[in-house]
């Protein structure tokens, strides 16, 4: 470990978002040892991380956020430098159904990353570390279909209480930036999509059942509004914030794709029908309007024109090209379906939940 000339601690790197950020810093920045702490509960998967777990600068432990004597230990053993905190509980319907569960790994999990790595960083005044905090719009509430995207600076409205948990771990980490000088920074993303995700997630969901003539469970009338971004782009951000972020700021990282869920399945469903060779209009068919979910947000939509000045990021793809690669690998990767939806996983997805 000594080989490198800083360490990377990536929490939950063995999720969705968190493997794409994994594997482009693994790639990008071999002068770095990237070290992926996962508990690898149901949405971590080390069969995202395949292509890269031979890289000599990659390193992968098993483990609890939410333990304090883990964290401890990992944190008095290796000189870690920056943190990425991606491990959360992220689905709202389970939030809906299990709060104390988002309580426990989104907030107090938060806490004790932010304490210990205190503890760690204050010997040194803080010299060459960053606690980069990885967070959600569902912070910033619910728009209606006039306002203006989310800004960095707008107030915090959670209604979920997934986004509610969020929004306590977001206070929690400027809490100690502006208590103990603690080198912080924040960035709330928009919807993602993209390879890997796991399949309660609407667009993975909605691919799985076109595929397999199952009906497609949308909530209410399919009026909500996101914006959606492709992970890849995401993961680009992340890397952008990590290099040249300002301690103390908070970034949104949007797509600039705002669209109807109603829209947004009848744009997979006529792709899908291209890819299974059938007529135009066939798959919509499966589409199934089913009751709405308690506090369902109307619109999320994100303002990245501060990352876009500052940093110079923007999104790259666009919401055809993204979901084309999407359902590509999807249907390429049957395998990795089966595998992550065995067991108990099977019988949740069948209950064809899924957070849009």
């Amino acid at each position: 470990m000594n080989n490198f000339l800083r360490t990377i601690l990536i929490t939950g790197g063995a999720g969705f978002i968190g493997s794409h950020v994994v594997k482009r810093l693994v790639k990008n920045h071999p002068e770095s040892l990237i070290i992926n702490v996962d508990k690898l509960t149901y949405a971590g998967n080390l069969l995202n991380l395949t292509e890269i777990e031979s890289e000599e600068n990659y390193l992968f432990i098993r483990g609890d956020i939410t333990n304090l004597e883990f964290i401890t230990e990992l944190f008095s053993k290796i000189d870690i430098d920056y943190v990425i905190h991606l491990a959360a509980e992220s689905h709202v319907d389970r939030s809906i159904s299990s709060p104390l569960e988002f309580v426990n790994t989104n907030i107090l999990g938060t806490a004790i990353l932010l304490q210990t790595a205190k503890s760690s960083w204050e010997k040194s005044n803080f010299e060459g570390k960053l606690f980069y905090h990885i967070s959600t719009d569902e912070v910033y509430g619910s728009l209606t279909k006039h306002d203006e995207p989310f800004k960095e600076d707008n107030k915090y409205d959670p209604h979920s209480p997934y986004s509610a948990s969020k929004a306590g771990a977001d206070h929690l980490v400027r809490a100690y930036f502006d208590t103990y000088k603690m080198p912080v920074i924040i960035s709330n993303c928009s919807n993602n999509y993209g390879p890997n995700q796991f399949p309660e997630k609407l667009i993975p969901l909605v691919i799985h059942n076109c595929k397999n003539n199952i009906p497609i469970p949308i909530y209410g009338q399919g009026t909500n509004v996101r914006d959606w971004l492709y992970v890849e782009d995401h993961a680009a951000a992340i890397e952008s914030i990590l290099n040249n972020g300002i301690e103390g700021q908070t970034y949104n990282i949007g797509g600039s794709c705002e669209v109807t869920n109603l829209d947004l399945v009848k744009k997979i469903c006529t792709i899908m029908d291209g890819k299974l060779n059938r007529s135009n209009g066939e798959t919509a068919k499966l589409i199934t309007f089913v009751k709405d979910r308690p506090g369902h947000d109307l619109r999320y939509a994100i303002d990245h024109s501060k990352i876009t000045n500052a940093l110079s990021w923007k999104p790259e793809v666009l919401l055809e090209d993204g979901l084309e690669r999407t359902i590509d690998w999807y249907v390429a990767n049957q395998q990795w379906i089966t595998n992550v939806l065995s067991g108990e996983y099977q019988e949740y997805y069948q209950k064809q939940y899924h957070n849009c």
